[in-house]
């Protein structure tokens, strides 16, 4: 399961998962009022509540509504990163999507090939994903 936060003003959580419609249980959308609204507490409680991979989809760089949110949801993600590699779990199991100029489409893409990591690393590790 990927869970895939977002700032709800960017898109809605429908047109997200639209493309995996057959495969929705592996998707799950999580709007934010804004991106920088998470807290490490809040990424890590993801994985222990079933994620395998988790995705942070951030606005454009300074077009963010909260002035710097965007960068502040970086800087976490990379802090649970850093995390999950001390766990045993390893990296690449978050990843920071940004929006581009091609809107969804370009997040879509990102985020399969984000999707299609995350099962090869389920597939290779023995490690339990839920954190003690």
């Amino acid at each position: 399961m990927i869970y895939v936060l977002f700032c709800s003003t960017s898109f809605k959580a429908a047109d997200l998962i639209s493309p995996w419609h057959n495969a929705t249980d592996g998707v799950k959308p999580i709007p934010l009022p804004c991106s920088g609204r998470v807290d490490i507490l809040y990424l890590t409680k993801a994985f222990d509540t079933g994620a395998d991979g988790l995705a942070l989809v951030i606005c454009k760089q300074g077009e963010c509504r909260y002035f710097e949110g965007n960068l502040r949801a970086r800087k976490r993600a990379d802090a649970v990163e850093s995390l999950l590699e001390e766990t045993g779990l390893g990296r690449g199991r978050v990843t920071v999507i940004q929006m581009g100029d091609d809107g969804l489409g370009q997040v879509v893409k990102e985020l399969d090939i984000f999707r299609k990591t995350i099962l090869v690393l389920t597939e290779t590790t023995s490690v339990p994903l839920h954190l003690p």
